[in-house]
C-alpha cells in the first residue's frame, strides 16, 4: 500500500463528523493506515474575540455569509501541490460513483463545508477546485454531504473493504443497479431462494446475476440505461 489518502475537512461543527468517522469501515480504514482524516474547526483561523466566521451580505438580503479570511487561511495552512479542494454546495456537480472513484484516486482532498447563506464568492473563485452536490435539496450545513462523499470515497481505496473485488459488483459501478441477494435459510415463510443460486454452477449464477441487474435497472432506474446519469 502506498501513501494514504489524506482528507482535511474544514467546518465550524467538527463534532458532527467525529462520531461518524469513529465507526465501522471508516474507523478500520484509518486504523489500517489507508486514509488519514482530520476534522478542523474553522474558528481556529479567526482572530477576533468572538471567533467570527460569518458576516452580513453586501447589498442586503437574508442570512449570513461565511467570511473569506478564515477559509483562505485554513486552506493555505494545509494546501500542497497535489491538493484537490472540494466545496460542498447544492450548486455543485452531482456526486456519483464515478466521481467517488475519481476522488479515491487523489492523494489529498480538502473539503470545505459551507454554512449559513453561503460563502464569499472569492473563496469559490480562488480556492475551490471542484464544487460537489449530493442532491437537489438544501441542508443546514455542508457536514452531512461531506460525510457522504468521504464514505463513498474511502470504501473504494484498495484493501479497505477487505476482500478483493468487494466494491466491484455494487450498484452503479458498471452503470447498473446491483442484482438481488439472498442468504440462509433457503426457504423463509414460504419464500424460496432462486434455485439457480443453490446449483453451484458459477457460470450460470454469474449470467443470472447480470441479467437480474439489467432487469432491476430497467424497472427502477431506466435513466441509467439511457446514460443520462453519467459522471
Amino acid at each position: 500500500m502506498g501513501d494514504p489518502l489524506a482528507i482535511d475537512v474544514f467546518t465550524i461543527f467538527p463534532g458532527m463528523l467525529r462520531g461518524f468517522l469513529e465507526e465501522s469501515i471508516l474507523k478500520r480504514a484509518v486504523q489500517k493506515g489507508a486514509v488519514v482524516i482530520r476534522t478542523i474547526d474553522l474558528r481556529q483561523f479567526t482572530h477576533d474575540a468572538h471567533r467570527t466566521t460569518d458576516d452580513r451580505p453586501y447589498g442586503g438580503g437574508p442570512g449570513m455569509v461565511m467570511k473569506p479570511e478564515p477559509l483562505f487561511e485554513a486552506v493555505e495552512s494545509v494546501r500542497r501541490p497535489d491538493s484537490h479542494v472540494l466545496l460542498m454546495t447544492p450548486q455543485g456537480r452531482s456526486f456519483n460513483q464515478a466521481r467517488a472513484k475519481e476522488f479515491a484516486g487523489r492523494t489529498h482532498l480538502i473539503v470545505l463545508c459551507g454554512h449559513y447563506e453561503g460563502i464569499d464568492e472569492r473563496v469559490r473563485q480562488e480556492l475551490v477546485t471542484d464544487e460537489v452536490s449530493i442532491g437537489d435539496y438544501i441542508l443546514t450545513n455542508g457536514v452531512l454531504p461531506a460525510a457522504v462523499v468521504i464514505d463513498a470515497v474511502v470504501r473504494l481505496i484498495p484493501g479497505v473493504l477487505g476482500g478483493e473485488g468487494a466494491a466491484e459488483d455494487e450498484s452503479f459501478v458498471h452503470g447498473l443497479l446491483e442484482y438481488p441477494h439472498y442468504t440462509r435459510p433457503a426457504v423463509f415463510r414460504g419464500m424460496q431462494v432462486p434455485e439457480i443460486l443453490l446449483s453451484g454452477d458459477h457460470g450460470r449464477i454469474d449470467r443470472w446475476r447480470r441479467e437480474q441487474a439489467r432487469l432491476r435497472t430497467a424497472q427502477k432506474r431506466p435513466d441509467l440505461l439511457s446514460g443520462s446519469c453519467g459522471g
